[in-house]
């Protein structure tokens, strides 16, 4: 079964306790919650306080995407808030001690999750995959919405499951950019586990059956 995990990235901010009322009655696993802070990728999203008001009006996990710098600083604060998975980019934590970094947010209560950007090898977390329980391979360039899916993902995401596989890993792969009704089940089949959905399922009509029909494709 794979997962659908709803970007708030993507909703009115105006009136974000209603997107998150609408993710509560859908058929949505996971909500995604894109931390961003104007020095890892360009733009700045939202921080602390809106994870926690997230975690006061839902019972989903809360899946919290770090792109930021010097994520190791912000692991204590973020689990406080209500993050269930906290996901730190390799790109910000390759020269320091990555390890400790996952096994601190483990140690934390949340879930320990890596990220990996387009122009990443693959490769170069392998050797991490024991240590996380989900590995989160960007189909676009981070930082913003709405961008145009990269096609060398496939390949991407069949290169690390087969990693895991040889290795007798139940990590968990995470696809997030440009994930729409017309590749969701072609990553399905390339082995994604969790699909984050932002444009398709907010400039839409009708959020929930969206959400629904996105489901059925996968399951």
């Amino acid at each position: 079964m794979s997962l659908i995990a709803p970007s708030i990235l993507n909703s009115d901010f105006l009136h974000l306790g209603s997107s998150i009322h609408m993710i509560n009655e859908s058929d949505a696993d996971w909500i995604h919650l894109d931390v961003m802070d104007g020095s890892f990728v360009p733009n700045i999203s939202f921080g602390l306080p809106i994870v926690e008001a997230a975690k006061e009006i839902t019972e989903k996990p809360l899946d919290v995407h770090l792109m930021i710098v010097n994520p190791e600083k912000y692991i204590e604060g973020f689990r406080k808030a209500g993050a269930d998975l906290i996901n730190v980019h390799y790109e910000a934590c390759k020269d320091k001690d990555l390890i400790a970094i996952l096994k601190e947010i483990r140690k934390s209560g949340a879930r320990p999750a890596i990220a990996l950007n387009p122009d990443t090898p693959v490769q170069e977390i392998f050797e991490f995959c024991a240590y996380v329980d989900m590995v989160l391979i960007m189909s676009v360039f981070p930082g913003f919405g709405g961008q145009k899916f990269i096609e060398a993902t496939y390949d991407r995401v069949k290169e690390l499951k087969k990693f895991l596989n040889e290795n007798q890993l139940e990590t968990l792969i995470q696809v997030d950019g440009g994930v729409s009704h017309h590749n969701i089940a072609k990553l399905k089949s390339c082995g994604v586990d969790v699909m984050v959905v932002g444009s398709v399922i907010f400039n839409g009509e009708n959020s929930i059956d969206t959400i629904s029909e996105l489901k059925s494709l996968v399951n």
